[in-house]
Formats: C-alpha cells, sequence, structure tokens
C-alpha cells in the first residue's frame, strides 16, 4: 500500500512524540501512573507524619483538653449540689421555726379522697303540712328564726275543722244525755220497774255514743286539732320539734291545701356529710368507720363516722352513697355547702416513715430536707402510703435519718432564690 504524503508526516509526528515522552519517563524513573500513587503516597506520608508530630507534640495539650472538660463538668456538678443545699445557722433554724425529728416506724393512715355536701339530717327535718285546707290568718314567725317545740307558727281558718269540731261536739252532747237516760233505766230496771229490754237499749245507746265521742276526737288528734278554745274554724300549726325553719312557703291571706308544704323546720345541731362511692372503692367504706371531713370554704374540720352506706349502685354513677352524721352545735356545717372527706380505710406500720409536711416537691422530684453541719440537703425519696400526720417512705431514706418536719416551704424557699440567682 503506497502512503501519501500527509500520512508519512502524521506518522513521524506520532513517533517523535512518543520519543519524547520515553526520553521524559526515563530521566524521572517514574511512569505518570507511578507518579500519581507516589504523590499521593507521599501525601499520605505526610499527613500521617503530620498528624504524628501533632500528636508527639501536642498529646499532652490533646490530654488536657478532655481533662478540663472533665473540671467543666464537675464544677458544674459541684454547683448542682450545691444548689441543693441550703445553708442555714441553728439560730436561723431556730428563726424559722424548723423543727427536726428522726425517720422510723410509725403507723400509717391508708386513706380514700372523696367529694361530699352537707346536707339535711332528714331525721332530724320536717316538712310541716297543714293537714287541713283553709286561708291563712296569721304567721308569727319568720324564715331562718329558730323555734322551739310547739311554738306556734301559723292560725289557718278551716271550714272541715269546724265541721269536725261540730261533730265532736255534738257526739259529746249525745254522750251526756246517753249516758243519764242509762243512769235512770238502770235504776228502774233494779227496782223492777221498768222492764230489763228498756235497760239494755239504754246502755247500748250510751255505749255508741261513747264511740261517737272517741271517733270524733280521733278525727281532731289526726290533723293535729285540739278542742276549740276559741273560734271553731281557727286551727293552730305548731312546731312539731326545735328547730330552725329553713323554707316558709305560706303568706297571711293566702289560701292553702291540705297538702302544701308550707314550712320546712330542720334541727340544724346535726347534719349529714354525704359522699357518693365508687364502685372500686365500696370495700373500702364501712358502717363505723372514721372519716374526716374539711372545707375549702372555712378551717372548720370534723371528725365521725360512717353511718350509713347505700347497698344500690347508682346505674348512670356507678356509685353508691355514704353518709356520716356531723354534730353541729355552732351550726358552721351549712346544708350544700361542699367538703372533701377522708376516710380512713386501714392503717398499716410503715418501717420508714416521716411527718406529711417534711415531704416538698422539687422538679417533679419528692424530696425530703436532711439535716447536715451547716444547713439541710434536699434527698430525692419514694413516697409510698399517706394518710393522717405521717408519711411511708419506701426509698432514698434510712431509718435514723434526722430530717426537717416542720416549716419545710422554707428550705424549699431558700432553693428557689438559689436557683434563680445561678440562672441569672
Amino acid at each position: 500500500m503506497t502512503l501519501s504524503n500527509k500520512q508519512k508526516v502524521a506518522i513521524a509526528a506520532i513517533v517523535i512524540l512518543g520519543a519524547l515522552a520515553g526520553a521524559a519517563m526515563l530521566m524521572t524513573g517514574r511512569s505518570p501512573d507511578s507518579a500519581d500513587a507516589g504523590h499521593g503516597h507521599g501525601h499520605e506520608e505526610t499527613a500521617g507524619h503530620d498528624d504524628e508530630e501533632h500528636h508527639g507534640k501536642e498529646a499532652a495539650a490533646g490530654h488536657k483538653e478532655p481533662e478540663g472538660h472533665g473540671d467543666k463538668e464537675h464544677a458544674h456538678g459541684a454547683k448542682e449540689e450545691k444548689q441543693e443545699r441550703v445553708e442555714l445557722s441553728a439560730g436561723q433554724i431556730e428563726a424559722a421555726g424548723i423543727e427536726q425529728q428522726v425517720a422510723g416506724s410509725a403507723r400509717v393512715q391508708v386513706t380514700l379522697q372523696l367529694p361530699g355536701e352537707i346536707r339535711f339530717n332528714e331525721d332530724r327535718t320536717a316538712h310541716v303540712v297543714p293537714r287541713l285546707a283553709g286561708v291563712v290568718e296569721s304567721v308569727p314567725v319568720q324564715l331562718g328564726q329558730q323555734v322551739r317545740k310547739g311554738q306556734l307558727l301559723a292560725v289557718i281558718a278551716s271550714t272541715a275543722l269546724s265541721e269536725q269540731r261540730s261533730e265532736l261536739l255534738t257526739a259529746q252532747r249525745r254522750l251526756e244525755l246517753a249516758r243519764s237516760t242509762y243512769e235512770r233505766e238502770e235504776k228502774l230496771w233494779k227496782d223492777r220497774i221498768s222492764a230489763e229490754q228498756d235497760y239494755q237499749q239504754a246502755r247500748t245507746a250510751w255505749q255508741e255514743a261513747r264511740i261517737a265521742v272517741q271517733n270524733a276526737q280521733q278525727k281532731l288528734g289526726a290533723v293535729g286539732a285540739t278542742n276549740a278554745s276559741g273560734a271553731l274554724n281557727q286551727f293552730e300549726l305548731r312546731a312539731p320539734f326545735e328547730g330552725t325553719i329553713v323554707e316558709k312557703h305560706m303568706a297571711l291571706g293566702e289560701a292553702v291545701r291540705e297538702d302544701a308544704n308550707v314550712f320546712t323546720l330542720s334541727d340544724l345541731s346535726s347534719v349529714w356529710a354525704e359522699m357518693a362511692v365508687p364502685a372500686q372503692d365500696i370495700d373500702k367504706v364501712r358502717v363505723g368507720g372514721k372519716v374526716l371531713v374539711t372545707s375549702t370554704a372555712s378551717s372548720v374540720k370534723a371528725e365521725g363516722t360512717v353511718s350509713y352506706v347505700g347497698s344500690l349502685i347508682g346505674e348512670q354513677t356507678r356509685t353508691a352513697k355514704a353518709r356520716v352524721t356531723l354534730a353541729n352545735p355552732q351550726l358552721a356545717w351549712r346544708p350544700g355547702l361542699f367538703v372533701t372527706m377522708t376516710v380512713i380505710a386501714q392503717e398499716v406500720e410503715a418501717p420508714v416513715s416521716v411527718r406529711a409536711e417534711a415531704v416538698q416537691t422539687l422538679d417533679d422530684r419528692s424530696v425530703v430536707f436532711l439535716a447536715v453541719p451547716g444547713g439541710f440537703v434536699a434527698q430525692p425519696v419514694t413516697v409510698g402510703r399517706r394518710g393522717g400526720p405521717f408519711v411511708e417512705i419506701t426509698q432514698g431514706l434510712a431509718p435514723g435519718a434526722r430530717y426537717a418536719s416542720s416549716n419545710t416551704y422554707v428550705l424549699k424557699s431558700e432553693l428557689g432564690k438559689a436557683g434563680a440567682s445561678h440562672t441569672h
């Protein structure tokens, strides 16, 4: 094949370039690939050497940096620990009224708190009704007035009462006549002047007259009316027992029905505290059990015993009613007042316990302030059963540990101040 001049020139140029490249490689002693690899290896060695040199020269400094960081964490932890400590002298502790006791075993009351309400003692509450229809002629008492047993509450004019009293008077007159006739016939029969039949008839008439009088008297007694001392139609409504008029539904000149509730009278010296007991807690509430009744509306407290526990569970509420009868001599417990009822279910022996007021809450933790030289330290604890004056401690406190048992809110406040200043 014959090559053209251009092809010959191109081949010659390629050969010349190849020769030049080979000469360059011979001068350096490395191929391009090896040069690149060597260059990379040298770079790695240099980097490694630099690291080693850096490690060698700055090893101590590098080691000191974590050590310094640990010191900072330790210092920070020391500050937190110091924040949990309250520095107080003996004089300051005494001035703050902080008392100290030793943790130990005590009887802890297992309690159940339920909402309740003060109600009238229905055994000592009466809904007074006239039992006779009529018109009110006078009402000498006022709402809220304290009345004694038998005191006049109202006077009602009743036509039905007038008829009943007239019936009694008629029966009494007939009784007098029947008795005199019987006595006369008895004498005549004994003297053999009249027949025995006349005597028997007179005795029967006398007995019937006595029955009629008794019947008329019992009718008056059923409505609480007595024999007429004045007008035949006047009915006197009187208090059935000593108490307070808590409701009044009648006024002068008003017409009232025989079954109208015109007065509600209650003896407030005794009231009921009622509570709704959930079905799951019904076994903890028993008749005779102790209950502490308190109210947020006042500082009055009272202790009583469960006098009644309902035997039925409400279909809608799923609760049973229970009540406590409370003495109320000062009338401090008013019907309608909402109260908190703490039922003492049982008492157990707790190996480690503290006073209830000794436990405070810090950052969602329960703590007890332990006495240490120069003040107190907030010790996190786990609270178990509580009730009454003591609280069971299940973790965090050993028997015999000395702790602040009163006015611990002062110590909590001091910790809050220290935390605020530290944050600032």
